[in-house]
């Protein structure tokens, strides 16, 4: 199983990325996708979730508003796209699998390597 993430960089305050994560090795629209980050120092934190079929997301209180969720289950990706970013943004973002419907970080059972985000103020 691998999880590919991609799309971090460098980005000023109030602008957008958008994160993808391909998925292989693993029967993709059977799981649950989410996105965690961890800035240094900090634990690891839920940011976003969507369920096996893309029609149901969840997300983070910090996001208000400003982060959107969707997937590609035609193409074994899920999407981040980040809007409005802020310095406190800035964090390495993971992509990670789950078989059920905990958004927690022991819940996952697939993670992929980070992709780093770093927002300028």
């Amino acid at each position: 199983v691998q999880l590919q993430a991609s799309g971090g960089g460098l980005v000023q305050a109030g602008g957008s990325l958008r994160l993808s994560c391909a998925a292989s090795g693993m029967p993709f629209s059977n799981y649950a996708m989410a996105w965690f980050r961890q800035a240094p120092g900090k634990e690891r934190e839920f940011v976003a979730g969507v369920g096996r079929s893309g029609a149901t997301t969840y997300y983070a209180d910090f996001v208000q508003g400003r982060f959107t969720i969707e997937r590609d289950n035609t193409k074994n990706t899920v999407y981040l796209q980040m809007n409005s970013l802020k310095p406190e943004d800035t964090a390495n973002y993971y992509c990670a699998a789950t078989w059920g419907s905990s958004w927690s970080v022991g819940g996952m059972v697939y993670w992929g390597k980070g992709t780093l985000v770093t927002v300028s103020s």
